[in-house]
């Protein structure tokens, strides 16, 4: 008997290697052409696969773009920082991610120009900036509309450094954006209500 990588009772399969390529290729093509002129058939070229296979795995282009925009932004702890310091903190990894990942950038540009892209936008930060505004807000019921405050300045920043590239903005060296934005995010976050 000879040995076998697969599980007992199952085959090795190509799909894991298939769905990789595809959703690589779809994260790429989402990310250059949007999602309004990302197609299929484009995507399926660049994953070097038949189309149908794309329609396969994934049932249609709304589909698709829901699982390659699957994004963790990797939040920290903020708990385990001293409670002056988590709006920087925040500021500061929200600038790694979209530095270090085009993914997120592609999901910004698709979320302002399409319901699909909005609806996936809503989701990732309400599952992710929420519980981290909880965690750290004076009043945990507060926290989603402290994480939506939260949500405004990262994303406002985001689309004018990294999609609309507003000169002012690109060129602000990282250390002043979160200069600038650290104290606001933290007054979000930490601050008694108004």
């Amino acid at each position: 008997m000879q040995p076998t990588d697969a599980a007992p009772g199952r085959r090795p399969r190509r799909s894991d290697t298939t769905r990789a390529a595809i959703l690589e290729a779809a994260r790429e093509r989402f990310a250059a052409d949007g999602y309004e002129r990302a197609t299929i058939r484009a995507i399926a070229r660049d994953a070097g696969i038949d189309p149908s296979m794309v329609m396969r795995y994934y049932g249609n282009k709304e589909g698709l773009f829901a699982a390659a925009s699957e994004f963790d932004l990797r939040l920290p702890d903020l708990t385990a920082l001293p409670r002056q310091e988590v709006g920087a903190a925040l500021v500061a990894h929200f600038l790694d991610r979209w530095e270090q990942d085009e993914t997120l950038t592609a999901l910004l540009r698709v979320g302002v120009t399409n319901a699909a892209g909005a609806e996936r936008m809503r989701a990732v930060f309400q599952e992710q900036v929420g519980p981290v505004a909880a965690a750290v807000c004076p009043d945990p019921a507060q926290a989603g509309t402290r994480a939506a405050l939260v949500s405004s300045q990262i994303l406002g920043m985001a689309v004018s450094r990294y999609v609309l590239r507003l000169p002012p903005a690109v060129g602000m060296p990282r250390a002043e954006v979160v200069a600038w934005l650290g104290p606001t995010v933290q007054r979000y976050l930490t601050a008694e209500r108004p």
